[in-house]
């Protein structure tokens, strides 16, 4: 199952980036889709349903498209899906393509972890700091966790930066105790 996101991600990879699409709104139109989905049991009964005409259901995508303003490319991938019954894989497509553009483009994933809500002046501070450690643009995802009382925990990728205050508090602990 995952081959299969990875080819559709993979080839609509290159036409994004052949066609020098915007990356960030054939994603975005990708996820609209994908919500609709969630969404719709109706919707995906019919795209999944091989009883009905593939003409009516790329009559519906058509519809949709038109309606949510969405790119001609992520219409046409759509319509591969569903004439190729892949639609259940939508989801998992979106993730790996999003993946896939990132390391073509050169961004990192960021997952910063705080013990507060943190202002946008500080959020920029962050990923500034990220991207000059790691030498890539960085797509930072921010949450929050009381338990660290303070500080933050970045992760990208499976290297994790530890400058919460509970990180260093177990840290002088294992000191203590070795």
């Amino acid at each position: 199952m995952a081959s299969v996101a990875n080819t559709y991600a993979r080839a609509f990879a290159d036409v994004v980036l052949g066609a020098r699409l915007d990356a960030n709104r054939a994603i975005g139109g990708l996820w609209r889709i994908a919500g609709l989905l969630a969404e719709s049991t109706e919707l995906r009964r019919v795209w999944e349903n091989p009883a009905v005409p593939a003409e009516q259901k790329r009559r519906l995508l058509d519809a949709i498209v038109h309606r949510e303003g969405i790119e001609p490319h992520v219409r046409n991938l759509m319509a591969v899906l569903i004439d190729h019954r892949r639609v259940q894989f939508l989801t998992r497509i979106t993730e790996q393509l999003e993946k896939e553009l990132d390391a073509r483009l050169g961004f990192a994933e960021a997952h910063i972890t705080s013990a507060r809500e943190l202002g946008d002046a500080e959020k920029r501070a962050l990923e500034a700091q990220v991207e000059k450690v790691t030498g890539k643009k960085v797509r930072a995802r921010f949450g929050l966790d009381p338990s660290l009382l303070g500080g933050a925990v970045v992760r990208v990728g499976s290297t994790i930066y530890d400058g919460s205050v509970k990180g260093q508090l177990e840290k002088i602990r294992e000191a203590i105790s070795s």
